[in-house]
């Protein structure tokens, strides 16, 4: 009983000693302090490994249960690091300090020594990159590959350029332009470094925010099945020889003819069905040479309309001829008969005395003006033009060789000459559904002038032009012109080398072929079904008794 009670005795005396130890220094011999000693150890030697990071083993990593979820991020990024960096280059071996190196090592002599010593110096200088420099470093290699694949030199050269050490980071190219930002300017560099010309990026970065516009193309390349006929078009259309809604859609009308006359129902097929699909890579020849205009989009619906209706039990010749008299038929009545019409209904709006201001060339306002002329009326005209391609100067030409007075002067002078006008006609390459009119660039700004100073604005278009889509600005849609040089006319004050806008390292041209009219500069809208106002442009199709344009 002595001894049960000694013990219990001495088992409440340790309690308190071990429940206030924590607060209490502790001794050497105590339990608790080796284990602060191995913590601190520990410690200790995470700082150490941190601090010197060479020291540590890549390839003895610490447990992961003792990392953190960013530790382990980051482990597994250097380990890929080391892969990407190793791969592609020899293997070398490395043996321990503590082993011998055994004959076929030692037989190797310093070149595996080096080839050891530059390995680990790359493998340290990819651990101690972020990812960010990793990728900026590989879209520099890149570029430079890039660069030195465009740019001819001799073989020398190349193979100096290949036997530069792995381990330093090639210089950029001068054609490849730095950008602050890494991740969209690695993009941007591989553009800028893929241009033959290797002037760099300020044409890429003006028109970017343009690069849905649809730009000058070269002459496109023949896929498939074309018809001779459609390349000589495409090439004409990508050239700008041909240019003008109605000259583009009555080209495109009588390369169809040629192509329908021309085509061979294959066997087990019928002409209404197989004719479709053999017009199909024909558009898109054309439309790979130039955008397709509103007018070209309307005619070919109207034919592939006529063909899906034509008779199947017609011998193959009769239904082609078939289909090139509707053609005709549609160039007759939508086009010529139309101009006719709106010439008697726009000249009969044209007094003695007037002053017709107009813009660029319109095929419609030119017959308009020559009508009117030819019956007699005495007014003289306007012609307001811009660049590139100043069409003005072939209406100038035009009106007069038949000795109608004209006054010729760049858009930016107009403000000077609108009081003196009593009246703007221009032409259309399209109007929209919401009385928007879309047309040569420059005749929104000539609207606006007209309207501010009190001048009606009259628009010459045929209903095949009406479009159903609704269109708010010209930033949505639209087509660039050619470039050219803005100088050619100048006066040669100066050498011709100094006035050249091609070529600069910082110069982005920009022409935009259309833009937009709103219809509240619009007076009317004069068509072959009468002159209308352009909040009724959607109503055309009713009044015509057709149930699309």
């Amino acid at each position: 009983m002595t001894n049960a009670t000694e013990t219990q005795t001495q088992t409440s005396t340790q309690l308190p000693a071990v429940a206030t130890g924590v607060a209490q220094p502790l001794t050497d011999s105590s339990p608790s302090t080796s284990l602060n000693n191995d913590r601190s150890s520990r410690e200790m030697s995470k700082a150490e490994q941190k601090a010197d990071p060479s020291s540590s083993s890549p390839t003895a990593p610490k447990p992961q249960r003792e990392m953190t979820k960013a530790e382990r991020r980051e482990l597994q990024e250097k380990q890929r690091a080391e892969k990407a960096a190793l791969k592609g280059q020899p293997v070398t071996i490395s043996i321990p300090s503590n082993q011998q190196p055994s004959a076929t090592a030692s037989a190797a002599g310093p070149s595996t020594e080096n080839n050891a010593s530059g390995s680990a110096a790359k493998t340290k200088q990819q651990k101690e990159m972020t990812k960010a420099e990793r990728r900026e470093l590989q879209e520099r290699q890149r570029a430079a590959k890039a660069a030195a694949k465009t740019q001819p030199g001799p073989s020398g050269a190349a193979q100096s350029q290949t036997a530069a050490p792995r381990n330093v980071p090639p210089s950029p190219s001068p054609a490849v332009q730095q950008h602050p930002r890494s991740g969209a300017g690695g993009t941007h560099r591989k553009l800028e470094a893929a241009r033959p010309d290797g002037l760099g990026g300020a044409d890429a970065r003006g028109l970017r925010i343009f690069s849905h516009f649809g730009t000058p193309k070269p002459p496109p390349t023949t896929k498939g099945d074309i018809h001779p006929a459609i390349v000589r078009l495409g090439l004409q259309f990508a050239e700008f020889k041909i240019t003008g809604a109605n000259a583009r859609c009555i080209a495109t009308l009588m390369a169809f003819k040629t192509v329908i006359q021309d085509y061979v129902t294959p066997p087990n097929n019928t002409l209404s069905r197989h004719l479709m699909t053999h017009l199909s890579p024909q558009i898109s020849h054309l439309v790979a040479a130039r955008p397709m205009s509103v007018t070209m989009g309307n005619a070919i619906r109207q034919l592939k309309l006529e063909i899906s209706g034509s008779d199947i039990d017609l011998p193959e010749q009769d239904a082609k001829n078939a289909l090139c008299q509707k053609i005709d038929n549609y160039v007759r009545e939508r086009i010529i008969f139309a101009d006719q019409v709106i010439q008697e209904t726009a000249g009969s709006k044209i007094k003695d005395g007037d002053v017709i201001l107009t813009y660029a060339r319109s095929s419609v306002v030119e017959k308009v003006l020559l009508r009117a002329w030819e019956d007699g009326k005495q007014f003289s005209v306007i012609v307001a033009d811009s660049r590139p391609m100043l069409e003005g100067k072939k209406l100038l030409r035009v009106l007069s060789k038949v000795g109608i007075p004209c006054t010729y002067l760049l858009l930016p002078a107009i403000g000077s000459v609108i009081t003196e006008a009593s009246m703007v006609i221009v032409g259309a390459h399209a109007i929209h559904a919401n009385g928007a009119v879309f047309s040569r660039a420059g005749t929104a700004l000539v609207a606006m002038m007209a309207k501010q100073h009190s001048v009606p604005v009259m628009v010459c278009c045929e209903t095949y032009k009406f479009a159903e889509s609704v269109q708010l600005d010209s930033f949505i849609k639209n087509e660039l012109a050619p470039a050219g040089d803005i100088f050619d006319a100048f006066p040669r004050s100066r050498g011709q080398e100094k006035l050249q806008t091609t070529g600069g390292p910082n110069l982005a041209l920009l022409n935009p072929l259309y833009d937009l009219t709103p219809a509240s500069r619009i007076t009317a809208v004069v068509t072959e079904v009468g002159v209308i106002p352009p909040s009724s442009i959607s109503s055309i199709p009713l009044a015509l008794g057709r149930t699309t344009i």
